[in-house]
């Protein structure tokens, strides 16, 4: 069998205690290093191992993430011939000074404890440590919802000392941007992040006067569209669609007509509500209300338009049916042509009239005289009365029930699809 050797660290073969190696009891450590003087540099770096969710309601993300410390504390600087570090883990952390880093604005957090606690420590022979552990926070995030859902959100979590002002601790990142890592495979659900990036600053607070040095975890998340537009924007848009196909329906089918547009409506409010009801209650407008209102007021219009035609239906059934009783007898002349007698045809519905013989206008023992004369009218006549027809064209074109619903089949669309081009011009 083979024998490897190894070259063992004279500090690993140390005879006595950990304690009396690195001379723990011989100071207090209480106090931070160089008590008294200048402030004492602590760099720190971050490798982030995922960002495990975002939440719009609670205006919060969670994250996991390995925080390093690094400093120098003569203290527990160690003789040693191969300048090798010694690797503690949480135990030593409770009896000597190490900074109190706390993260601003957080909501909960909490340091890894599976299977033991996820503590480092690394003491060097010249004094400098490493500290080291893994560690979950939920920290609050300011969203602006406005162009929700096409928004780009920016989120930062800040680190600072809680108790060490700026002249007695001087945090700062150890690289610079280098000193933020991430792991490649972090990726979320509906957001796609676009970077991560450091800065730093300083903090002050007016009740205790004094600077803190704050450290800024910034990173900007673009929210996937495709999921909203298949839950959201798709099923709003065919709601509007299905509403014009009362158009094509007959104006006389009312439960036909009816029943599409109530359960459009309806189906529109379910989709305000479902959308709603997994946001924040904002008193601001977002871009998704901009769209579901207007399609909501689209589907509602559709409804109303109905209502007119209905009501102008049956406005003209009831003078036609006066008409029938003014003139009870039209003996052959057919249903259209009896609207004539009102004075609402033009000289070609009068005209048309032509073949109709006196025996088939009238009966011989009716002598009507007065509908003969409607009848032989002049050419005089009937350009005056043409040109008094020319006034009433507009009147003409609302009693026209087909009329409605034939220009409905080109607004409604031809508006629906101006809103949308702006719409996605303006938000996307």
């Amino acid at each position: 069998s083979h024998i490897y050797k190894k070259n063992h660290d004279v500090t690993k073969t140390w005879k006595g205690k950990t304690e009396q190696l690195l001379r723990v009891d011989d100071h207090d450590f209480t106090m931070r290093p160089a008590f008294g003087g200048p402030a004492i540099p602590v760099g720190v770096d971050v490798q982030v191992e995922s960002l495990d969710s975002i939440s719009e309601v609670d205006m919060d993300f969670t994250m996991t993430l390995y925080l390093r410390h690094y400093w120098k504390d003569e203290r527990l600087s160690f003789p040693s011939t191969t300048n090798k570090s010694m690797t503690f883990d949480g135990r030593l952390v409770k009896k000597i000074w190490v900074p109190d880093v706390f993260f601003v604005h957080s909501k909960r957090s909490f340091i890894h404890d599976t299977t033991t606690d996820n503590i480092m420590l690394r003491v060097f022979p010249d004094g400098h440590v490493l500290y080291s552990m893994r560690i979950t926070v939920t920290a609050m995030c300011n969203m602006d919802f406005s162009r929700f859902p096409l928004d780009t959100q920016t989120c930062s979590l800040e680190l600072e000392s809680y108790a060490y002002t700026d002249e007695d601790l001087m945090l700062y990142w150890k690289n610079g941007n280098e000193s933020l890592k991430t792991d490649e495979k972090i990726s979320l659900s509906q957001f796609l992040i676009q970077k991560f990036h450091t800065t730093s600053r300083l903090a002050f607070y007016s009740s205790t006067g004094s600077w803190y040095n704050r450290l800024y975890i910034n990173f900007t998340l673009r929210r996937h569209i495709f999921f909203f537009l298949l839950q959201t924007y798709f099923p709003a848009t065919l709601m509007v669609m299905l509403s014009w196909v009362s158009f094509w329906i007959d104006r006389r089918a009312v439960p036909a007509r009816v029943s599409l547009g109530i359960t459009t409506v309806l189906t529109m409010s379910t989709i305000i509500t479902g959308v709603n009801a997994s946001m924040p209650r904002v008193s601001y407008i977002k871009a998704v209300d901009i769209y579901l209102w207007v399609s909501f007021v689209f589907v509602f219009l559709s409804v109303l338009e109905y209502a007119a035609v209905n009501y102008l239906t049956t406005v003209q059934e009831r003078k036609e049916r006066k008409i029938r009783e003014r003139f009870p007898c039209t003996c052959g002349i057919p249903h259209s042509k009896t609207m004539m007698l009102d004075g609402n045809y033009s000289e070609s519905d009068a005209n048309s009239l032509a073949g109709y013989t006196r025996s088939q206008m009238v009966p011989e023992e009716e002598k009507q005289e007065k509908m003969v004369v409607h009848l032989t009218m002049s050419n005089e006549s009937n350009s005056s009365r043409k040109r008094g027809l020319k006034g009433h064209v507009g009147l003409r074109i609302i009693q026209n029930t087909h009329a409605i619903d034939k220009y409905s089949r080109l607004i409604f669309p031809g508006t629906y699809i101006f809103f949308n081009l702006i719409y996605w011009s303006v938000f996307s």
